[in-house]
């Protein structure tokens, strides 16, 4: 290997140590990756507290010091909660089951063959087609599944009394960038032309997406724009990928922090850029190179303690400037990953009530026929 050669993202000398192994061994980093943990865990709220400590229970390590394999393989958030919700005598499975929402799974075409979509449909007493809300999953275009966030899918189809269809795509390093985005994109086609197999009206359609989730999101709304499909009511970004800029203040305070890590982000965007030329490309630095005029109403939510945090605010910012109605929300004392939270951690309660909300005001906007009407002005 070359040792002068940088990887894609510059945070220079972290990413240099990290991809030769040396920073997470360093004793230094380790003593400093143990301040941090403890300083997150002052930070956190008392719930989110027990989730953090039970993902240190369960052996997580920050996946900038695995391989790919392991941190597939590795317990995730959803695991941590659902230990926590049990050691306090709650059933995990009785309370997904409460929120009454049907599961089907189905697959789709894409150009890399077929994905599995997973469809959520809510019990309700609404007569005729439910509008649909497309949505992806995080993990860095790398980790995790639909499975891994199911606890968000159900939430949202349960609060919003839509379909929600949580769909797949090829994942990092064995498909690189933009694999994914063309298997969002293929996604949304295929539920905008074939919702209807499953009850879903699809001129009521929204798109949805958490961390590397929520930029398949944005950008799926940017080319229904760009190539004359259908485009999507409403954007519900949870703290999205939306810039290349590793030197923001919330990467840089948290370096360390879990279960995301500026270090982690860092591995994530190794695994999916084909090189440095990637940054230039507007589908990863939104912020700072994609046009996003005519795009639907969106609402941003953010954690606070969290590296992707200044990207969910500089990201509002633009779309604002660019005459997009935005709902922006930054829940303080929870980390990244807390959406799907809700049985455990009060913000996901509340954060998962605003999204609704806003889903729910713009399906209200537009009729079955596809025209739409006003749409109420939410609190930024």
């Amino acid at each position: 290997m070359n040792a002068t050669k940088q990887t894609p993202f510059t945070s220079v000398s972290l990413a240099a140590l990290l991809g030769l192994g040396l920073l997470a061994a360093s004793p230094v980093f380790a003593k400093d990756e143990k301040a941090a943990q403890a300083q997150e865990m002052r930070e956190a709220d008392k719930p989110m507290g027990l989730v953090l400590k039970e993902l240190q229970k369960l052996g997580v390590k920050p996946v900038a010091k695995l391989s790919v394999e392991e941190a597939r393989k590795q317990p995730t958030p959803a695991d941590a909660v659902k230990a926590v919700l049990k050691a306090e005598g709650k059933d995990p499975v009785a309370l997904m089951a409460a929120m009454k929402v049907s599961k089907k799974d189905m697959t789709f075409p894409t150009g890399g063959g077929t994905q599995p979509v997973r469809i959520y449909t809510p019990e309700t007493s609404a007569s005729g087609p439910l509008p649909a809300i497309v949505y992806w999953h995080g993990g860095g275009f790398v980790i995790a599944d639909i499975e891994t966030y199911e606890a968000s899918a159900m939430a949202l189809a349960h609060k919003t009394g839509a379909i929600v269809v949580s769909a797949e795509y090829r994942h990092a390093p064995e498909a690189k960038f933009p694999a994914q985005g063309e298997d969002a994109i293929a996604a949304y086609r295929w539920v905008v032309e074939n919702g209807g197999q499953f009850n879903a009206d699809t001129k009521r359609v929204a798109v949805a997406g958490e961390s590397a989730g929520g930029n398949l999101a944005i950008n799926v709304a940017i080319a229904a724009r760009d190539i004359k499909l259908q485009a999507p009511l409403h954007m519900l970004l949870v703290y999205p990928v939306a810039g290349v800029d590793t030197e923001t203040p919330s990467y840089r305070e948290h370096k360390m922090t879990a279960p995301l890590s500026s270090a982690d982000l860092l591995w994530y965007f190794d695994k999916t850029l084909n090189g440095p030329q990637d940054k230039q490309d507007p589908r990863l630095d939104v912020i700072g190179k994609a046009d996003l005029k005519g795009l639907p109403s969106a609402t941003v939510i953010n954690a606070e303690i969290d590296p992707l945090a200044s990207d969910g605010k500089l990201l509002s910012e633009k779309l604002k400037k660019a005459g997009v109605e935005v709902t922006h929300k930054t829940y303080e004392g929870v980390t990244h990953e807390f959406f799907g939270m809700a049985p455990l951690v009060p913000d996901a309660e509340k954060a998962q009530t605003l999204a609704a909300k806003e889903l729910k005001e713009a399906f209200s906007g537009a009729s079955s026929t596809g025209s739409t009407g006003a749409r109420k002005k939410s609190e930024d």
